[in-house]
């Protein structure tokens, strides 16, 4: 059983950061495309920034210019780093692994981030 580990989460006042983490196993760390989505209360989950093992980055419009997502691979993490947090920010922030060499997806525990004053 695969587990990603996430971490970061918690309470900033709009304007501030947070950095999120999510450590998987060395073996997944490989070929693969690792994201963070999010779901806000009565909102889809949607997709905020993904990184493949080659380093191409993708943002969503809503994030660009104040997240960025980094990996590294000596310790199987993935991080993603949160700028001038805004209260639309406020939601559950899922890792998400796409273990592409083994064809298998999974998903983190969630990570709760409240952007409130």
């Amino acid at each position: 059983q695969v587990q990603l580990v996430e971490s970061g989460g918690g309470l900033v006042q709009p304007g501030g950061s947070l950095r999120l983490s999510c450590t998987v196993p060395a073996i997944t760390f490989t070929f693969y495309v690792m994201g963070w989505y999010r779901q806000a209360p009565g909102k889809q989950r949607e997709e905020v920034a993904t990184i493949t093992e080659n380093s191409y980055t993708n943002y969503a419009d809503s994030v660009k210019g104040r997240f960025t997502i980094s990996a590294v691979n000596a310790n199987n993490t993935v991080y993603l780093q949160m700028d001038e947090l805004k209260p639309d920010d406020t939601a559950v922030y899922y890792c998400h692994l796409n273990w592409r060499a083994a064809g298998r997806t999974y998903w983190g525990q969630g990570t709760q981030v409240t952007v409130s004053s």
